[in-house]
């Protein structure tokens, strides 16, 4: 039975919804983000004071949201480590990314990781506050960007799992991020949507058209790359 590596006793092909959701539920992020969302939309309901903005600003932040996540993907998770002035620039953001490629299997390398909420849970509390026209109109983003941040971290921890697609929406969500791990990781970067960003700004091939990768999931482990075309060559 193939296994998914984590903190609880591992699932198999078989897991359920619920089995993956008290698993879901043991890591940091999903409690991060979820207290934030229940605290901004309390607090939004306080305030009260809605107009047309508060409806507006949901459809566009849903509508930009694939190609923040691509955005994100490639220019953020995919960092390459850069010399800058005699120091090596490699976030951990990145650092962590390159592990979830490396073993896509341990389930808590599928999460934000923590320490990112150390800088980010101020930095949209700066937003809501200080960046925002208003406060009522602030608290808006803030549930919004927590709503889509939970959703992404189940999706994407779901993907990870052995759950099985029921659903059209989820089967080519789960193929598309699949093909992301398992056949090139230079395509293929939202993972919410099943390619909404990735076949406008053309990272999504048409699947039988790039080989199967046995390196792709060793994110600019150049070393094991060399050594698999050495390999293929002979």
């Amino acid at each position: 039975m193939t296994t998914t590596r984590s903190g609880s006793p591992a699932f198999g092909r078989n897991v359920t919804l619920p089995a993956a959701l008290r698993e879901f539920v043991r890591h940091p992020s999903p409690w991060i983000i979820g207290v934030l969302f229940v605290g901004a939309l309390a607090a939004r309901l306080i305030v009260g004071e809605w107009t047309w903005a508060d409806a507006v600003v949901p459809l566009v932040m849903l509508a930009f949201f694939p190609l923040l996540e691509w955005i994100i993907h490639v220019f953020v998770l995919h960092w390459r480590p850069r010399r800058v002035g005699g120091l090596t620039v490699d976030p951990l953001l990145a650092r962590k990314h390159r592990a979830h490629h490396s073993d896509p299997r341990d389930i808590p390398l599928d999460f934000i990781p923590a320490p990112v909420f150390v800088w980010l849970v101020p930095l949209l509390l700066v937003i809501t506050v200080f960046v925002a026209p208003r406060i009522g109109l602030g608290l808006t983003f803030l549930t919004v960007i927590t709503a889509l941040g939970a959703v992404y971290e189940w999706t994407h921890f779901l993907i990870h799992t052995d759950y099985r697609p029921k659903s059209a929406l989820y089967k080519a969500t789960w193929r598309h991020h699949r093909n992301h791990h398992y056949r090139n990781e230079h395509y293929w970067f939202t993972v919410t949507t099943s390619g909404t960003a990735d076949r406008l700004l053309r990272t999504e091939p048409d699947p039988d058209t790039v080989e199967k990768s046995p390196t792709a999931k060793h994110l600019h482990d150049l070393r094991a790359r060399t050594e698999a075309a050495g390999s293929t060559r002979h």
